[in-house]
């Protein structure tokens, strides 16, 4: 059976060589590769070797060879289809079945890739010829080394309507197929089909595999529109293409980086001053399929972007797309070029460590998020900050995967607090009289002085700092939600943040989180019916038993405004049990090391406890 080649392309990321040679032969990692003893022959030296970024196995012992699909033909003595099949179920994938259309439709794609090949290797040729003296010119104006020119397979096309086409058009590469390619143009009145490129320096467009699959093309004159790419074909789709990424793959993954830059010859600049882990979006916003794309090389692509307007809109439109995608681990960061720089123009300029200074100050995502929220905007009254409040969790709150929407509420949240707390003057030193500070008071009876670097007293601590049983008030919250779910509105984002030290009272909480968020108006009878059925009935028969001697009963608090009162209280006091966790790591550190490090962490520490103090008073 003959499988799409982008299912198969699909398939091979989806499960890496590695990952199926490992199941079978124990791996060890020397340098870029993997190594072991082979699996199709007896041997005591490994001389079996695993190439995860050319997706290929290879024995220099018995010369086997070939990519994940292959190593488990040989090893389970299978059927390609067969093969095919195994992998495909493990990695979730549906297996196409071939149709008669669909084997011809295939075969159409392998002409389509066969033509752009052809178009490519002739606009090579027309760079070194005459006609494309000025475009060869152009290339080397910029810059570009013959090696680089040849590596990245630049182009011209010569300023003609025929030229490509009577090159190329033959019985095996008729008109048509030449026009589905993106090759040639249709006149909208009828007649010849004509090139549609002409007068331009050529950039060929590759898939992940490193074949041709449009191409971006720039005048040299005063032509509109500047830069020109294919139209979209049955193998080019715009949205989800990145330029630049066959060249970049080995180096991202080796250096787990990628940067995203505007323009092709931002590209090749990077790539020619050795950050050859760079690739562009095709004149558009990065896109989600793109940003997914990328996260297969890198968790956090760094966007490199221009410091103007133009720059910071397009910050703001990668963020918008970015943020409904987000997973953990996965993210983006955000680099800012000085204006009026571009990589090329930065480079030339300033060398190599100007442009890895910028890479190096890249942002998270959350700080470039709460920077174009507040920068430039007024928010000196109550209705502007709950404005910025409101914008902030809308975003917020777009983010499908629950794990990182509430950790950014709880970031965005403690972001929004240290901004608009009330500022407190600074505790005096010491007072006429010899009152008692920090520097100068004695610990009370049982616990012991901590002193900083200056020797003074900074602060106090007992060896031992033992937790209360916070289970109860995780108990407690449950409860109070599971009898009163109207409290969601209140309580939701606290209890997102949360993370419970008993491991069946955490599953509920995110049950519970995760029925009254999809579903507003649920009745506490709904509610239950919800949990239930994912396996919790047990917990809460326990829970809502107004008999239960250890915590209050939750069923008292039927009006909403003794539930919301409630709640409120036993947060305040739960949430204490983290900062004074902090407070204990902080000190057994500093007993262990009293190094400048540790200090440092616990005076930390010790100030965030005193501006907690301070919030709760207010």
């Amino acid at each position: 059976m003959a499988f799409p080649p982008q299912f198969l392309d699909e398939l091979r990321t989806r499960v890496p060589v590695g990952s199926v040679v490992g199941r079978r032969v124990k791996l060890t990692r020397k340098g870029r590769e993997q190594q072991g003893l082979c699996p199709f022959h007896n041997e005591k030296t490994p001389s079996f070797t695993v190439n995860e970024d050319k997706g290929f196995y290879h024995c220099f012992g018995c010369g086997a060879h070939g990519d994940a699909i292959g190593f488990e033909m040989r090893i389970g003595h299978l059927s390609f289809t067969e093969a095919v099949e195994r992998l495909a179920g493990e990695a979730g994938l549906d297996v196409p079945k071939a149709t008669p259309e669909e084997r011809v439709r295939e075969q159409r794609r392998a002409s389509l890739h066969d033509a752009l090949e052809a178009a490519c290797a002739f606009f090579e040729t027309q760079l070194r010829s005459a006609s494309g003296r000025d475009g060869f010119a152009y290339l080397k104006g910029r810059g570009l080394t013959d090696e680089t020119i040849a590596r990245f397979r630049l182009g011209w096309a010569p300023d003609s309507r025929e030229a490509l086409r009577t090159a190329l058009m033959s019985k095996e590469c008729p008109e048509s197929l030449l026009a589905e390619a993106g090759l040639l143009k249709k006149p909208d009145g009828g007649g010849a089909a004509f090139d549609y490129f002409r007068g331009r320096v050529m950039f060929p467009i590759t898939d992940r595999r490193g074949r041709v699959v449009a191409f971006g093309a720039r005048t040299l004159g005063d032509g509109q529109p500047k830069y020109l790419n294919s139209p979209e074909t049955p193998l080019f789709h715009k949205g989800g293409t990145l330029y630049g990424l066959a060249h970049a793959r080995e180096a991202a993954r080796e250096r787990n980086t990628v940067v995203v830059v505007e323009g092709y010859m931002d590209v090749i600049a990077l790539h020619q001053a050795g950050f050859a882990f760079a690739v562009a979006p095709l004149g558009t916003a990065v896109t989600e399929q793109q940003i997914e794309e990328l996260w297969r090389l890198a968790p956090e692509p760094i966007l490199c972007l221009d410091g103007d307007n133009a720059g910071q809109r397009a910050m703001a439109r990668a963020l918008d797309r970015a943020f409904p995608i987000l997973k953990p681990g996965l993210s983006l960061r955000f680099a800012v070029l000085p204006a009026p720089e571009d990589p090329d123009s930065l480079i030339k300029a300033k060398g190599p460590a100007a442009m890895t200074a910028v890479l190096d100050a890249a942002q998270p995502l959350v700080e470039v998020a709460w920077r174009l929220a507040v920068e430039g905007r007024p928010l000196d009254t109550p209705e502007r900050r709950a404005a910025l409040e409101k914008e902030l969790m809308e975003k917020v709150h777009a983010i499908a995967d629950e794990t990182v929407k509430w950790q950014y509420v709880r970031t965005l949240k403690d972001k929004l607090w240290q901004a608009f707390r009330p500022q407190r003057p600074a505790a005096p030193v010491g007072r006429p009289g010899g009152g008692a500070t920090w520097g100068k008071r004695r610990p009370p009876p049982g616990q012991t002085a901590l002193r900083g670097m200056d020797g003074r007293i900074a602060g106090v601590g007992s060896p031992t700092l033992l937790r209360p049983p916070y289970e109860m008030q995780e108990r407690v919250m449950l409860g109070l939600l599971l009898a009163n779910p109207g409290l969601f509105d209140l309580a939701h984002e606290d209890l997102g943040r949360c993370l419970f030290s008993n491991e069946s009272l955490d599953n509920l909480r995110r049950g519970i989180l995760k029925h009254l968020g999809a579903t507003r108006g649920l009745d506490s009878e709904g509610l239950a019916a919800h949990l239930r059925t994912d396996g919790f009935s047990s917990m809460l028969d326990t829970l809502l038993d107004a008999s239960e001697r250890r915590m209050r009963s939750v069923r008292g608090y039927d009006g909403i405004g003794e539930a919301k009162a409630l709640w409120e209280d036993v947060f305040h006091h739960y949430t204490r049990k983290e900062l004074l966790a902090d407070v204990s790591e902080a000190y057994s550190r500093l007993a262990r090391d009293g190094s400048q490090a540790a200090w440092a962490r616990f005076e930390a520490v010790k100030r965030h406890e005193q501006a907690a103090e301070g919030r709760n008073e207010d």
